[in-house]
Order: structure tokens, then C-alpha cells, then sequence
């Protein structure tokens, strides 16, 4: 996907809903009863997955119950027995106790059922969380009429996160899970490639998911954009992995885990101690390789002949004696460009046990995709219609300097080379993006703060107001976030405490990349911007007047800028516009100093900067004449420096052939924003 392509179908999705963003229903839903033992198996045996892992994957699919203890009369299973045994079993290439659990339902007077196969790991260990145990799912929709599969629902990261799934499944192949390094995430394998997510058709090859794309992308480009979490290190993307730590230490430091080491997590290359201790995004990250690849012992013919471990298949029921999975809360923290740096995120939970989740009894609850629940419900009247909610996206994306801007003077933004990681204040879990873009389902109505974290990126926050309408709302401007590498970053804070008004927004543009910031604010509020950007910040009150401020970053990009007790109004914007044509001036008079030899071009120069001058006198005299609140004055001012403005324009089109091109361009977008604001001044009701 190209960014115009993303940014595109995101920013046209605000107030529509989106396609793949539906959910569950499951008050419509019929009821459901388990189907006989023997049937069970026989269902269970028919669609058995193979699963393949990565390469660098330490926790396969196992059996939690020799790590059980009694805890209060109940069965537990502590996430310290069970980390620390499963490493005492391991040895490289035989895994213990490879196990796969199944549980199989049948929708009260409906010939639906569902097969759901659980995979339990010790241990989850990913980019954006860490926590002890791991529950998996693959649930495949039978037609016992048939026989066939309607419909494969493979896990993803969250109930936040859409599925990967796949209507109509070829009934003679076998379903694939391959799932993801670390976290266990489900990507599907349906087609001809075992060993490969593929998320869009190519020629003859099918693409792993059926999941539909954002409405109206394909006006936009050739290929669709399915939602779908996916597998992004097997589709080129860059993740890097956090090492878990437990009460400020590595966790394989702990006491109570005797057998693991470092060399039981997950391999030194892919991981990073925290996000923030990079100064800018790692480069060398590996992608994905296929490493043990598990099949069914009774798995019959030769499709699987090449799987390197057996695993059983064993009825969940078997489990459910279990009252829960334990162990002590793992953190970790999102940083925020708040004033005060604070933190919005420390909690991670454990694992539920599936048997207490609706979707164990009502698999239709776990389909996240509006076409799909909907030819359900079409096949099948216990499958409710879909129903619509709340859904937040964004696609992540990386500002650099541009090319055709002076230098340090001007930014472009490009696709991210390392993936992010997103968490809205009101969810416990946060979420990764997949190719730069986030989704963040089921998200409750009101107000939330975003904040985007990457690795060796400064972080981003901003507000979301979510309506509740069961539409999309795209974060950012025009649905982009652009992060910043750390050593590139200036932090800009805006100090609305003690001001004369009451600060409730505020917007960041560059002078060739545009409106990079936007976000509502209570008081106080930061963002991190490019050192090698040229700014325009603008402030807005609760009566929605507009003020505007000149930000120069120093090149090293080290020390904040703030902008304390902000004011709006025709004093503000009249200094707005003297201070951008003034550093324009300059900036055309070091050109015209350093090229005295052509003295027809030179005095051609030198008459743009004198029209450039006579602008900057304007703009101060209206802003002394609104300072001293008259009003007639400075409007009339107002009109000169538009009037003045004018005549730059012309001037600039002149000589723009005996300017640098950057400088030209640099010019140009400084006039639009000089016009656009001398046009808000002359609107402007307060002083």
C-alpha cells in the first residue's frame, strides 16, 4: 500500500462506517448446545489445523495441566510453575507436550456448528505487551448438513483488533494457522503458499483472508486494503520486542524461574530493552521465517508429510476444571508529550479462561466482519444480523526533511520502516499497527486520548472524540500520525495555565508537509515535531477565535519550545504574519547578499525583499493598533498588509527563476499561510 492510497480511504471514512469493522451480536445469537462426544472427535480430527511457527518462536501450543496446583480448593495455573517448568522440559526441537484442545458446539435447530480449536503458550512476549499465559483460537464454522466450512475465525491480538478470516473455505484442504512470533496472533494459510500470509489476491493466487477493505479504497488504487491485523513481519514489516521485566529486573532474573534464561526468550536480534532508549527507529530487524511446523498424529495423507512435531488433540472440556490462570501484573508504560511527562498505561492482565468468554459457547460473537456475520445470518437464522460500533483509525506514518525545502527549513512524510504500537487511555491492551495503519475496535463513546509509541520515536498524543454512532473516526490529520525519531525531535508546549483565555485546541503545520498536529486540549498540552521542520502553531479558545505563532526549531533538535499563555485574536495573527515574511526577508536577503554579480537579477531580488519589508512594517503597525484596541485602525492596517501581500506575490512570481528552488518554494508556502492568517485577522471579533 502507498501512503496516498491509506491516507486517502482514511481521511474519507470519518462519519461513514467501515466495511470489516462490524461486530459481535451476540444478544441475536441463538443458543447453543455441545454436540456428542464422538462427533465431537470426528469434527475435531476433519479440521485439525497445522500450525506453523517462527523460527525464533520459544513457547509452542502445550498442555497447561502438569502445571497445575491447588490454590484455596480451587485449580490454578500459576504463571511462575508454569513458565519455569515448561524451560525445565525444553530442549531444542521437541517442545513438551505438544497439545491442541478442541471444543465443538451445534446452534440449537440449526445445522451450524462450530469446531474451536484452543492453543495455550506459557508465556506471551510481543512489541506492544508482555504477560504469563496464552489463549489462542481457531473456530471453523460446519455446515453438519454438508459437511463443509463456512467460515475459518483465527484470533488476532485483541477483541479490539479484527480477525483473520476466511469465507468459504475450500472443504478438501486443510485449515493453517501460522501463527505469529511471540504474541501467538492467528494468521490464516488457505491458498497454495503454506508457509505465507498472503493479504491480497495475486493472479492465481488467493489471498489468506476474506476480510473486506475500507469503503471506497478501490477508487483510490488498483488493490484493496483488507483489515486485518494479519502477520506483518512475513508482509515486510519491522517489529521489534520488548524484553519483560518484573519488578525493575529482567524477568529470567527472577528467583522462582530457575530454568529460564535469556536464551528462552525470544532472540537477542529482534528484541530492544525499551522504546525509549533508541534515538531513532532500528534498522537491521529480521522478518519472518517459518521454523517448526505441528500436525495432528492422526492426521491421514500425506498433506502435512513435511511437519516436524505431532501434537494430540484433547477436549477442552478436560480443562475446564480449571478456575484460572495466575501470576503478577507485567507492565509497561506509554510515554506521553504531556508538560509533565507523565504515563497513561502500566497494566497488563492475565489470560481468561475460554470457558468463562461468551465466544466458548457462542463462536458467532468471535466474527469481527460485517460480510461475513451477515452471509451467516443469510445461511443461518441462529447467526444474528451484524451489528455496527464504534471503531478509531489511523494510519502511522514518518516525518523526514524534505528535498525540495532549504535545509531544516521544511518536512515530507513517508511510510514507517518499523511498525507502532497504539493505546486509547480507556482500553487495557494496547494494539500494533499492521503496514503503519491501527485499527482500535468497540471503542465506548466520548472522549479518549491516543497515544502512539515506536521504537526509537518520540511519542505522539493527541484527543479522539468518538460520537457513538457505530461510526469510524479517523486519529490525526486526515487519518496520519507522523512520528518523529528521537534525535529529531523537539517538543512544543503550549502553557494555556494563567492565560487570558481559555485554551481548548491546538494545530501544528510545516511549511511544506502541512497540518501535522490537531488535538483539543483542557490547559496544557505538547507535541514532539521535527527539528528539521519550519512551523506555524495555532490556538484556538472555547469561543473558537484563532491565534498563530512562529516555531524555528534549533537544527539539533534538543531544547522544548513553549509558548506560554497563548492569545488569539488580530494582535496575535498580526505578529504571526510580520514574523513569518520577516524571516522571509531574510532568508531572500542572504540569497540576494551572497549573488551581487548579476545586477539585473540582483535588483530584481532586492525589490522582492523591499515588498517583503514593507509587509512586516504593516503587520506591526496593526498589531500595536489592536494592542491598544482600536479596532478601525488596525482592520484598516489589516487591509495594507493584504494589499502588500498582493503585490509579494507578484514580485515572487517574477523572480522565482533567480531564487533556489527550495527558497522559491520555501516563499510560496510562507505567503499562503501569511494570506491565510492576515484573512483570519481581518475576521478576528476580539483584539
Amino acid at each position: 500500500m502507498d501512503r496516498r492510497t491509506v491516507l486517502g480511504a482514511l481521511a474519507g471514512i470519518s462519519g461513514t462506517a467501515v466495511a470489516g469493522c462490524s461486530s459481535f451480536n451476540r444478544e441475536s445469537d441463538g443458543q447453543t448446545s455441545r454436540v456428542d462426544d464422538e462427533t465431537a472427535h470426528e469434527l475435531a480430527t476433519q479440521f485439525a489445523p497445522t500450525l506453523y511457527f517462527d523460527v525464533h518462536e520459544p513457547w509452542f501450543a502445550t498442555d497447561p495441566r502438569p502445571y497445575a496446583s491447588e490454590r484455596d480448593g480451587e485449580t490454578i495455573i500459576s504463571g511462575f510453575d508454569a513458565f519455569d517448568g515448561y524451560h525445565e522440559q525444553y530442549s531444542e526441537g521437541t517442545p513438551p507436550n505438544p497439545t491442541v484442545f478442541y471444543h465443538v458446539v451445534e446452534y440449537d435447530e440449526s445445522p451450524l456448528a462450530a469446531v474451536q480449536f484452543w492453543l495455550y503458550s506459557v508465556f506471551d512476549q510481543f512489541t506492544t505487551n508482555f504477560h504469563w499465559h496464552d489463549w489462542e483460537v481457531l473456530h471453523v464454522f460446519v455446515d453438519t448438513e454438508t459437511g463443509d466450512p463456512q467460515l475459518y475465525v483465527a484470533s488476532s491480538h485483541s477483541r479490539k483488533v479484527p480477525n483473520n478470516e476466511f469465507l468459504d473455505p475450500d472443504p478438501e484442504m486443510i485449515p493453517r494457522v501460522l501463527s505469529e512470533l511471540g504474541s501467538h496472533s492467528s494468521a490464516l494459510s488457505v491458498n497454495d503458499v503454506p508457509e505465507r500470509f498472503q493479504r491480497i489476491a495475486v493472479e492465481d493466487l488467493l489471498a489468506d483472508i476474506t476480510n473486506t477493505a475500507i469503503e471506497g479504497l478501490e477508487d483510490l488504487a488498483d488493490i484493496e486494503l483488507p483489515i486485518a491485523y494479519g502477520l506483518p513481519r512475513d508482509e515486510g514489516s519491522r517489529l521489534p520486542f520488548i524484553v519483560p521485566e518484573y519488578e525493575g529486573a529482567p524477568i529470567y532474573d527472577h528467583e522462582r524461574l530457575p530454568s529460564v534464561t535469556r536464551e528462552s526468550l525470544i532472540d537477542a536480534d529482534l528484541t530492544i530493552r525499551s522504546y525509549d532508549t533508541l534515538t531513532s527507529p532500528p534498522t537491521n530487524l529480521p522478518t519472518r521465517e517459518t521454523g517448526l511446523v505441528f500436525r495432528h498424529r492422526e492426521r491421514e495423507g500425506n498433506a502435512d508429510a513435511d511437519a516436524d512435531v505431532e501434537y494430540d488433540l484433547v477436549p477442552s472440556g478436560e480443562l475446564e476444571h480449571i478456575a484460572g490462570f495466575t501470576g503478577p501484573q507485567l507492565s509497561f508504560e506509554f510515554a506521553v508529550p504531556d508538560v509533565v511527562e507523565d504515563a497513561i498505561a502500566g497494566h497488563i492482565t492475565t489470560t481468561e479462561t475460554p470457558w468463562n468468554q461468551p465466544r466458548y459457547d457462542n463462536p458467532a460473537a468471535d466474527i469481527t466482519v460485517t460480510a461475513h456475520r451477515a452471509a451467516l445470518a443469510d445461511r443461518y437464522d441462529a447467526v444474528g444480523e451484524p451489528a455496527s460500533i464504534n471503531t478509531v483509525a489511523t494510519h502511522i506514518t514518518e516525518a523526514i526533511t524534505a528535498d525540495d525545502a532549504p535545509e531544516n527549513e521544511g518536512l515530507t512524510t513517508t511510510e514507517s520502516t518499523v511498525e507502532s504500537i497504539v493505546l486509547l487511555e480507556s482500553e487495557p491492551e494496547a494494539v500494533p499497527t499492521f503496514g503503519g495503519v491501527a485499527i482500535v475496535q468497540n471503542v465506548p463513546p466520548g472522549e479518549h486520548r491516543l497515544t502512539v509509541n515506536g521504537a526509537g520515536r518520540a511519542p505522539h498524543s493527541e484527543r479522539v472524540v468518538v460520537s457513538g454512532d457505530g461510526t469510524t473516526t479517523g486519529a490525526g490529520v486526515g487519518g496520519e500520525i507522523p512520528l518523529v525519531a528521537r534525535d529529531r525531535a523537539t517538543k512544543v508546549e503550549f502553557i494555556g495555565e494563567n492565560a487570558e483565555i481559555d485554551l481548548s485546541a491546538v494545530a501544528v503545520e510545516d511549511d511544506f508537509a502541512g497540518r501535522l498536529y490537531e488535538s483539543s486540549v483542557e490547559g496544557n498540552d505538547a507535541v514532539y515535531v521535527h527539528a528539521g521542520g519550519a512551523y506555524t502553531a495555532e490556538v484556538r479558545d472555547s469561543d473558537n477565535a484563532v491565534g498563530a505563532y512562529r516555531v524555528n526549531p534549533p537544527a539539533e533538535g534538543k531544547s522544548a519550545i513553549r509558548i506560554e499563555r497563548p492569545e488569539t485574536g488580530k494582535t496575535s495573527l498580526a505578529l504571526f504574519v510580520a514574523d513569518i515574511v520577516e524571516e522571509t526577508r531574510a532568508a531572500v536577503a542572504s540569497h540576494s547578499e551572497g549573488n551581487k554579480e548579476n545586477s539585473g537579477s540582483s535588483n530584481d531580488v532586492e525589490g522582492l525583499e523591499r515588498a517583503l519589508a514593507a509587509v512586516v512594517e504593516a503587520a506591526r503597525k496593526a498589531a500595536e493598533r489592536a494592542r491598544a484596541s482600536d479596532r478601525g485602525r488596525a482592520d484598516k492596517q489589516l487591509d495594507t498588509v493584504a494589499e502588500r501581500l498582493q503585490r509579494v506575490a507578484s514580485r515572487l512570481t517574477e523572480v522565482s527563476d533567480d531564487l533556489p528552488e527550495p527558497l522559491s518554494n520555501a516563499a510560496h508556502n510562507r505567503m499562503k499561510q501569511a494570506n491565510r492568517r492576515t484573512e483570519q485577522a481581518r475576521n478576528a471579533e476580539n483584539l
